[in-house]
């Protein structure tokens, strides 16, 4: 009798090992199921846009953006075969916007400890450092400075849009100035142009922006040491998986290589220099 109960208990293992493994695979595949997939599959690329010139612009009258990041967006719906939607936001919530689910990526953040403790990130796009313009004729900023100890003074004002990297960066640095955070980079360029602020805290080439823009009082130098030398890139939801951080490295790796990431950065370059003419 114990060997007839054996024999059947026998018989039985194989057809339990396949259920089993068909419920295994059928869950293993669930689990491993692509985010980028799900994207496809709503139809829709989600990114959070926070404007700063020439990475983000938005046009108030239209709603339409602009900017290499906003193309690079449209280029990596495109390659996924799906609709890209901007999603506005500021510079203090484009982390915690992401963290919640509100889109898919963030554009044009930059790399830091800090926030890798947050989200993702996708390898750079560009590198990133911060300078700082001011009207040479401000008799508060010396003739040729060459560090921040050179302008951290009590009676200096700088200008940052608050919760960007460069608020971060100008935050730690400074002992003595005075810092005004606004929300946004029409804001703090209008401080240093009506000399609310002494000088304006911002990446370089945004800063570039503003010199030629105003070139008969504008001047900007790259303090030293650096500020801040960082990668700007995609941030991406914390929880993604490696397979879906590289489906956008290698997208944006063949955008570098082949020189089309410079290509959107000089036609957004002169997009803003055309606007402020």
């Amino acid at each position: 009798m114990l060997m007839k109960m054996l024999s059947s208990a026998l018989r039985a293992l194989p057809a339990l090992a396949l259920m089993t493994g068909i419920s295994t695979g059928a869950a293993h595949a669930q689990a491993t199921e692509g985010y980028w997939q799900k994207v496809q599959q709503t139809g829709v690329l989600r990114c959070g846009a926070a404007v700063a010139p020439p990475y983000i612009m938005r046009d108030p009258a239209s709603g339409e953006y602009s900017g290499f990041f906003a193309d690079l967006c449209r280029e990596f719906a495109d390659a996924l075969k799906v609709k890209p939607e901007f999603v506005d936001t500021t510079w203090d919530n484009i982390v915690a916007g992401l963290q919640a689910g509100k889109w898919d990526m963030s554009l044009a953040l930059n790399r830091t400890p800090a926030r890798a403790m947050a989200v993702n990130f996708s390898i750079p796009a560009m590198e990133y450092q911060i300078s700082l313009a001011y009207n040479k004729d401000n008799s508060k900023i010396p003739a040729n400075p060459a560090s921040i100890a050179d302008i951290d003074k009590p009676d200096v004002t700088l200008a940052v849009m608050s919760g960007t990297a460069q608020d971060k960066a100008i935050s730690a640095a400074v002992k003595k100035a005075q810092i005004l955070r606004l929300p946004g980079n029409d804001e703090t360029r209008l401080a240093v142009t009506s000399k609310r602020a002494d000088i304006l805290v911002d990446a370089s080439d945004t800063n570039q922006l503003f010199t030629q823009s105003n070139p008969s009082w504008a001047v900007a130098y790259d303090p030293t040491p650096a500020l801040a030398n960082q990668g700007v890139a995609f941030g991406l939801p914390r929880d993604l998986s490696f397979s879906d951080v590289e489906v956008v490295n290698i997208f944006l790796e063949e955008k570098v290589a082949t020189g089309e990431v410079d290509a959107l950065i000089h036609k957004a370059v002169d997009e803003v220099l055309k606007a402020g003419n």
